[in-house]
């Protein structure tokens, strides 16, 4: 009798625990779009880990290409596309469109942001300028959070006479870009990314990807040193984030949907 009451207030117990759902959002990179990860394989890869495809968030007519509803299963990603050659501030309200887009389609999901590059960037600085949006995690990958040196470098020669032949010689994206160069050089008073990483963050769970070339941590990819993507250096974020390393060059690759999945298969 004793055991048969104690079984179905367990059961009890269970029944009004939340079942906990996910949606994550893909953000590309500079340069970057849908293809960053449906192209790469990745998309296809957090399908073989259970995942579901809930489609393409596009600011069309259409709020989403593909399923307009996924049906069962407890985790689903939408895949989006930014204007990565516009400033940060540009593609971080266009991010938290999105984000909010999801969030009313899944009122009872944690909503988590997964970013490659100046994408993490950017989603990043989406959340810290949209508080009510209550992102339960972003995820960044080989993104360059204390600035980069190849924006500095971008940022020289689009303010030089240089940028005047860019067109002539297929680099239109430089000048395109200026102020996103900007944007991502070495942070400091002078740049958005300087008040971005001294500013409160809301309340979320950060996760830092480090890519390295040779497997040294100090060295990081062929982009971005190791201590640039760490969100643990960012003044507002000392301590908070969570830092794993993957050995690699910059770019996405088919392995990455596995590491994506067992880093949030980790998160409470």
């Amino acid at each position: 009798m004793l055991r048969s009451l104690i079984l179905i207030l367990s059961l009890l117990v269970l029944a009004q625990k939340p079942v906990l759902a996910d949606t994550m959002l893909l953000v590309p990179g500079y340069l970057g779009s849908a293809h960053s990860w449906r192209g790469t394989g990745i998309t296809h890869g957090l399908q073989r880990w259970g995942w579901r495809d809930a489609g393409h968030l596009t600011t069309g007519r259409r709020d989403v290409i593909g399923p307009r509803r996924v049906i069962g299963g407890k985790k689903r990603f939408y895949t989006i596309d930014i204007p990565t050659e516009a400033p940060l501030v540009v593609q971080a309200d266009l991010i938290a469109r999105y984000s909010a887009l999801a969030q009313r389609r899944h009122p009872k999901d944690r909503l988590i942001l997964v970013g490659h590059s100046a994408g993490g960037v950017a989603a990043r600085l989406a959340i810290v300028r949209n508080g009510r949006l209550k992102i339960h995690a972003l995820l960044t990958i080989a993104s360059p959070h204390l600035g980069s040196r190849l924006a500095d470098y971008g940022s020289s020669v689009a303010n030089s006479p240089l940028s005047w032949f860019a067109p002539f010689m297929g680099a239109g994206t430089i000048n395109r870009s200026r102020t996103l160069y900007r944007d991502l050089g070495r942070e400091g008073p002078h740049n958005i990314l300087g008040w971005l990483n001294r500013t409160p963050h809301p309340k979320a769970v950060y996760i830092s990807v480090i890519r390295t070339t040779d497997g040294n941590p100090a060295d990081g990819d062929d982009i971005s040193v190791g201590w640039r993507q760490d969100m643990n250096m960012v003044p507002a974020l000392r301590g908070q984030a969570k830092t794993y390393y993957s050995h690699g060059a910059h770019g996405l690759r088919p392995a990455d949907a596995a590491l994506i999945n067992a880093i949030l298969s980790r998160l409470k």
